[in-house]
C-alpha cells in the first residue's frame, strides 16, 4: 500500500478527518452508505486498503452500514477501547477509525461491524477494474 498519509488527511472532509482521525461516530441514518444497496467494495478514504464488500453488508436496522465480515481481514485490526467499551475497527496501513466490532450479528460469523461511512469509500463494481480494484471483480460475477 502505497500513500502518503499526511497529503491525504489534508483532502478529507472535516466530517471524514474528525472519524478517521479523532474517533468520533457519525449521526446514525445521516450518513452515505447506511442504505447503500449497490454491489461493491469499500476501502479506506485515506490509504485505499479494501476492507468490506458490499456481499457482507447487511442491515442491522442501526443507521450506519453493517458487514458480517471484512473483505481482507489483514486490512482491519481489531482494538480494545477498555474493560467495558467494547473494541473498535481501525485500518492497518493508515491506522484510520473506521468503528466498531460487535458480537450480535449474522449467524455466518456472528460479528457485526458497525462502520462510519466517512470512513470509508464506495467503489462500484462497474468501476473496480479502472480504479485499480480489479481483482474484486470476480466477486460480483454471475456465479458468485
Amino acid at each position: 500500500m502505497n500513500f502518503n498519509k499526511e497529503e491525504k488527511l489534508k483532502q478529507l472532509t472535516k466530517q471524514q478527518y474528525d472519524v478517521t482521525q479523532r474517533g468520533i461516530d457519525e449521526r446514525p441514518f445521516a450518513n452515505e452508505y447506511w442504505d447503500n444497496e449497490e454491489d461493491g467494495i469499500y476501502v479506506d478514504v485515506v490509504s485505499g486498503e479494501p476492507l468490506f464488500s458490499s456481499k457482507d453488508k447487511y442491515d442491522a436496522c442501526t443507521g450506519w452500514p453493517s458487514f458480517s465480515k471484512p473483505l481482507e481481514s489483514d486490512n482491519v485490526v481489531l482494538k480494545r477501547k477498555g474493560f467495558f467499551s467494547g473494541t473498535e475497527v481501525r485500518s492497518r496501513n493508515a491506522d484510520s477509525f473506521l468503528g466498531d466490532v460487535f458480537n450480535d450479528g449474522p449467524a455466518s460469523t456472528g460479528m457485526r461491524f458497525c462502520m462510519n461511512s466517512a470512513a470509508m469509500e464506495f467503489i462500484p463494481k462497474a468501476d473496480l477494474e479502472k480504479r485499480g480494484y480489479g481483482a474484486y471483480a470476480a466477486l460480483f460475477s454471475e456465479e458468485s
